[in-house]
């Protein structure tokens, strides 16, 4: 990791590692993409169409959905004609979640031709005046579409900031990091490419090397391997876990024939006794015998402990 980037969001104060850093994800993008069908047009109407489709339903099967949708109402005027009964009842056939999506479509639909003679607005803030486009709906309409949107910040863009640049886990902060990495008037593609990499390389179990990740030389986690964000809850030490002590039980018990809970327990912890003593150990082994691990001789005096034959 260069300098610029070991001190939190100091990349992104850095013209030249900016410049850099935009220039990466844009190539990696532009290289090699998922293709969509509906990256390959700057139709609002179809951009809109596929927003509200994806807000419920895996990309991938969206495509069949959407290419049906636009083939019965390719248009936006076909689409407020149609009777609402109609597309509620696609919107239904073809599982893509709350059916009042597509009521807020087919509505979405009728104001622009009536309010609008039929254009869509270009801005965000417009945009948002259409029945059931919310912020980021709009925003993507007017990056796509238009190539006139603010950065988007969903929760995979979240994650990336995160852990590539340390941006704090606070809505502003993102905003504001997002806003400052989103080059001028290339809405389009950034905001695409930036989903793209928090789609394919940065998930919530990242793929940095397979994925060929554009920001690995400035990126946090990549450097430090902690690879926890917001919506990746950082992972229970291993270290004294429960999880740790029924290995510990399994492997003492693989040495012995058998042992006394007395001989066991201080085998597992060093600090066994008090509130890790005997009905500690007891309710381990009870959850170890209900897996079929261990068995428990409760009629001999003292209890023995020994591996599931």
């Amino acid at each position: 990791m260069s300098d610029s980037g070991a001190d939190g969001e100091g990349a992104l104060r850095d013209d030249d590692t900016l410049d850099a850093i935009r220039s990466a994800l844009i190539e990696w993008y532009e290289t090699d993409h998922r293709e969509y069908p509906w990256r390959q047009t700057d139709d609002p109407y179809a951009i809109l169409v596929s927003e509200i489709m994806s807000q419920q339903t895996q990309l991938d099967r969206v495509v069949a959905a959407w290419d049906d949708f636009l083939e019965e109402w390719p248009t936006v005027e076909a689409l407020a004609d149609a009777a609402r009964g109609d597309v509620v009842s696609f919107w239904s056939d073809h599982s893509l979640g709350y059916n009042n999506r597509a009521k807020y479509l087919h509505e979405a639909a009728t104001q622009v031709v009536d309010e609008y003679d039929g254009q869509f607005p270009e801005t965000p803030d417009e945009l948002q005046e259409l029945m059931g486009v919310g912020p980021y709906t709009a925003n993507a309409v007017a990056s796509f579409a238009f190539n006139n949107g603010d950065a988007v910040v969903d929760t995979n863009v979240k994650r990336v900031l995160y852990r590539a640049f340390g941006v704090p886990d606070d809505d502003a902060a993102f905003e504001t990091a997002a806003a400052d990495l989103m080059p001028a008037g290339r809405s389009r593609v950034w905001n695409n490419a930036i989903m793209e990499l928090g789609g394919v390389a940065c998930e919530k179990t990242p793929t940095c090397d397979t994925a060929g990740c554009p920001w690995r030389e400035w990126c946090h986690a990549y450097e430090s391997g902690d690879f926890t964000a917001p919506d990746v809850p950082t992972q229970p030490s291993f270290e004294g876990s429960r999880r740790q002590m029924r290995g510990r039980v399994i492997r003492t018990l693989g040495e012995y024939d058998e042992l006394t809970l007395d001989e066991l327990g201080p085998r597992v912890r060093v600090d066994y006794g008090g509130e890790t003593g005997e009905a500690w150990l007891r309710e381990l082994l009870a959850d170890l015998r209900d897996d079929g691990l261990v068995e428990i001789d409760a009629d001999s005096e003292p209890t023995v402990v020994r591996l599931q034959s």
